[in-house]
């Protein structure tokens, strides 16, 4: 039989204002540590070179917001960080965005974003969408199945090459 200790075994039930008191530190001390908890995980960001907005990556994602994708190849490739799938994913996608496309070598970049993270969901969701260009159904339908598992929650990813399927469905 389970029985539950004493009320006066808590120290937190006790009515007298020090148990109030105790009560009130104890939750302050949690609410403090999970503050500093959070901190802490991002404190790394912080530091990071990329965040300055002088920092070509930066001022890559800043020319891909305002869609200038000429101007995003050039600072990518001042940055040259071969190593990182975000570098190759967001070089895939300005060489896929600009004016001429250039899908040869964006799929290259995809191609070298995903051998360095396979569940980049940014990289699986766009060379989808690159392939669906090449009116490549199936490889499309194969990434998308890739980002299910990358997101296997649901996923902004996900939804977006679902739709572009679709939308590739109706059209052909």
């Amino acid at each position: 039989v389970l029985t539950w200790p004493r009320r006066s075994a808590w120290p937190f039930f006790q009515s007298s204002l020090s148990s109030i008191s105790n009560m009130k530190s104890l939750l302050f001390l949690i609410a403090w540590s999970v503050t500093v908890t959070a901190h802490a995980v991002d404190t790394s960001s912080v530091l990071d070179p990329e965040t300055f907005p002088t920092h070509p990556m930066y001022r890559a994602r800043e020319a891909i917001k305002s869609e200038q994708f000429d101007k995003a190849v050039e600072l990518l490739k001042q940055a040259e960080q071969k190593h990182s799938a975000d570098w190759n994913n967001l070089m895939g996608f300005s060489l896929r965005k600009k004016s001429p496309p250039d899908l040869t070598n964006a799929e290259v970049f995809y191609k070298a974003a995903l051998a360095l993270d396979p569940l980049h969901r940014g990289a699986l969701e766009y060379y989808g969408e690159l392939l669906l260009i090449r009116n490549d159904l199936t490889g499309a339908e194969a990434l998308l199945n890739r980002l299910g598992k990358a997101c296997p929650m649901d996923c902004e990813e996900y939804r977006d090459l679902k739709a572009g399927i679709a939308s590739f469905k109706l059209r052909n």
